[in-house]
């Protein structure tokens, strides 16, 4: 009897789940790791190609914006393929689209870094289009799915509340171990970048990506029945009435808005500031342990998140965390910082601001995407969860890529020179330093706009929005 363990019992819910808690939150949160395993690299491109593979600036800036397009094709295409499949599957058949993603990114993510600096011009475009395009489909066929897979979880807010927020430290995670450890290995002593290692490196990201992957296919549990779909069984399916549906559904425009806002600012300031650290503060290598620094207001904000959603309510919380995100970005405009270790320290400290609004708004954005499906099916009758976030998704991404292109044009019109590479002028650093404070600024002013002003499901609106929809479920039944 001595070495006989009892194993323990795993509570059922009352329709026989696996009752909610914190193993469902740490394998979503094992997602987005795994989606950002590949994506963080994203932010590398840009000094990739311009300083190392030295493709001109604006060609690079034509291309990003290129690829874009296929974007505009891959995202709702994938999305209303999910939705309108109809198969049978084991499990789930978002979750078996993930595993299929997941595959692929192990070595998806690398192509974009084949390190060939001496390859002839039309052999550049060549790898830098077909990489990417690879990359975005696999990345796609992954992220579409387990973005939508949130509303299956859960139908209680405050458990969507709970799994978007640990979504957002899986995507913390998936960011800061490539934001810390990155630039300690592609920065040679003189702040140049050593393409050979940003390949090496996204080489081993794919694999540890697909790992967290696995981690969360096996400690999933889908709740939410697929077949409680108010007439959706009735209705054909047509992407041309999703489209319709979706720019008629306020609270999915708002939270795209938003998030198109974050990602515009922010992906748009990440070049900008690598050569704010290579030829300003001249210290590349410390750039990733600032900006992890800069993010410890989001850490210590997202265990609170759950009782603030329950208290306050998502669309109240995230509108608050914008304001604050625009203070600071003012601050980070106005205020004297020097290209010494006081200028650091007040960037640092601006950061630190900013991270907490975008911290209170990033750990229920998800959620917020949640209640934009319920919302369709509570006006439309449809659920269409692949097509609403792969529409949300397609414009997230539409915002990554043209941040980065739009203000690298900006940043050759300010003098930037890839050939210079981590040797800019000193005025050209100076310009560096305002335009990604400028950048910032309009990310938090986006964000405000999209959630203030056209997101309209503030808690009591969408307490009455989910009473009406178990109302619905409860008479299909």
């Amino acid at each position: 009897m001595g070495g006989f363990i009892m194993k323990k019992e795993v509570q059922l819910d009352e329709r026989g789940h696996r009752k909610f808690g914190i193993r469902d939150s740490l394998a979503y949160a094992a997602g987005d790791f795994g989606c950002n395993m590949s994506f963080a690299l994203k932010g590398t491109m840009a000094l990739f190609w311009t300083q190392f593979m030295q493709m001109d600036s604006i060609l690079y800036a034509s291309l990003l914006i290129v690829v874009q397009i296929w974007d505009a094709i891959n995202d709702p295409m994938i999305g209303s393929i999910i939705d309108a499949d109809q198969r049978k599957y084991k499990r789930n058949k978002f979750i078996s689209y993930i595993f299929t993603g997941s595959i692929g990114l192990i070595v998806g993510g690398a192509l974009v870094f084949i390190p060939w600096a001496g390859a002839p011009k039309v052999a550049k475009v060549i790898i830098f289009i077909f990489g990417y395009v690879i990359w975005d489909a696999f990345y796609t066929i992954a992220n579409v799915p387990y973005g939508s897979l949130l509303s299956l979880i859960s139908k209680e807010p405050a458990d969507r509340a709970s799994l978007s927020a640990w979504r957002s430290v899986g995507s913390m995670i998936g960011n800061m171990l490539p934001m810390v450890i990155l630039p300690f290995l592609i920065y040679d002593a003189n702040n140049n970048i050593i393409g050979e290692r940003v390949f090496l490196v996204a080489l081993l990201m794919g694999v540890l990506g697909f790992i967290a992957f696995q981690f969360m296919i096996r400690n999933t549990e889908v709740r939410v029945d697929e077949a409680i779909k108010i007439n959706e069984e009735k209705v054909k399916f047509n992407v041309f009435n999703a489209l319709r549906n979706f720019l008629h559904n306020r609270p999915a425009v708002g939270a795209t808005v938003a998030a198109m806002g974050m990602f515009l600012g922010m992906q748009g300031a990440t070049t900008a500031t690598q050569v704010l650290f290579q030829s300003y503060f001249e210290n590349a290598k410390i750039l990733g342990v600032v900006q992890l620094f800069a993010m410890l207001p989001i850490i210590f904000f997202t265990p609170l998140a759950r009782k603030m959603v329950v208290k306050y309510g998502k669309k109240e919380l995230s509108v608050v965390g914008s304001l604050i995100s625009i203070v600071a970005s003012a601050g980070l405009l106005l205020l004297p910082i020097t290209a010494d270790g006081r200028g650091v320290i007040i960037y640092v400290l601006c950061m630190l601001l900013f991270s907490l609004g975008l911290g209170v708004y990033s750990t229920v954005s998800w959620a917020l995407m949640g209640d934009a499906i319920d919302y369709n099916q509570w006006k439309n009758g449809v659920r269409e969860e692949g097509v609403t976030y792969s529409l949300h998704s397609f414009f997230r991404k539409l915002a990554q890529g043209l941040g980065p292109a739009l203000a690298l044009v900006i940043m050759v019109g300010l003098g930037y020179v890839e050939a210079n590479q981590g040797n800019q002028t000193f005025d050209v650093a100076v310009r560096m330093r305002y335009l990604v404070a400028a950048l910032y600024l309009l990310s938090g002013i986006l964000q405000f706009v999209g959630l203030g002003l056209i997101y309209n499901l503030d808690k009591k609106r969408l307490a009455k929005m989910n009473e009406e929809l178990e109302e619905r479920s409860m008479q299909s039944v």
